[in-house]
């Protein structure tokens, strides 16, 4: 797990950055949008997007820059939390399951598709594999040698946490010895804002405040976050540093309830009295 998620968690609030309007005029957002009173400046920022280790993980340079930043952090994040963990592939006796969700590929919408060509469809089978997002989890697999169940899960906001649901489940079915679970959203460009609707989930002053008395919306966020899992016997056992225990999980869904974006309050309650 991440240093970095740890302290944000610390923090009163999830940080936001302030879009610029140069940097909004860079990417073509028209005045007459970056002056509308609902049009608000704030984006969630991952830095240095661009930067990757192609040669560590066998790419080209032509592969991995037609690679969703996505797909790269993605890759990034788990060589660095199974490192944490002990669990680097070519010494871990047993095998290691992926479990993890993505957003659409907004870098092949915004970058590739606009800026590249192809000379035939054959050279768009590459680019497929290294953008759309039901290659995630297997693209980890291969290029770390994972050979354990490897699943893609979509669920929109809650993809990470069903994630980290179905990889538990794994690892009590026996299917593997460890699981890397999270999530990844990367979207391109990161530097533009929202418009903010009355009555909508998203926030009017571009800040999230979780759990807060004053919280009043949420943002587009970018950021990617993995864990490693592993059966509470078999961490005791091989001595790991075990950052947390999870006593259990359950997911539901909220059926035809409300409108598809908006939680039910006793669906939250069934799925904590769920049995673990």
């Amino acid at each position: 797990m991440s240093a970095n998620y740890g302290r944000i968690c610390a923090r009163e609030r999830v940080p936001s950055g302030c879009c610029p309007n140069r940097e909004l005029a860079d990417q073509n957002v028209p005045t007459e949008v970056v002056n509308n009173p609902n049009y608000v400046k704030a984006a969630a920022i991952v830095e240095d997007i661009d930067k990757f280790d192609a040669d560590f993980f066998g790419y080209s340079p032509k592969e991995a820059e037609t690679t969703d930043p996505q797909h790269r952090l993605l890759l990034e994040c788990a060589w660095e939390a199974l490192e944490n963990a002990g669990c680097v592939p070519e010494r871990f006796e047993g095998s290691i399951g992926v479990f993890v969700g993505g957003s659409l590929s907004t870098y092949l919408l915004s970058n590739l598709l606009t800026g590249i060509g192809f000379e035939s469809p054959v050279d768009n089978i590459p680019v497929l594999i290294g953008n759309d997002k039901d290659y995630l989890a297997t693209r980890l697999s291969y290029k770390l040698n994972l050979k354990g169940p490897s699943i893609n899960i979509q669920t929109a906001c809650s993809s990470s946490l069903v994630a980290i649901h179905t990889a538990c489940q794994s690892l009590l079915n026996g299917e593997c010895d460890a699981a890397i679970a999270g999530g990844v959203t990367i979207r391109v460009p990161q530097a533009v804002g929202y418009f903010y609707q009355e009555g909508g989930y998203l926030s009017p002053d571009g800040r999230c405040k979780a759990f807060a008395d004053n919280a009043n919306g949420t943002i587009f966020g970018n950021g990617v976050g993995v864990v490693v899992l592993k059966r509470l016997a078999d961490a005791i056992a091989d001595g790991d540093r075990i950052e947390a225990v999870i006593k259990g999980s359950a997911v539901n869904n909220d059926g035809a309830a409300k409108i598809v974006s908006r939680l039910r309050v006793s669906r939250d309650k069934s799925r904590l009295s769920a049995k673990p």
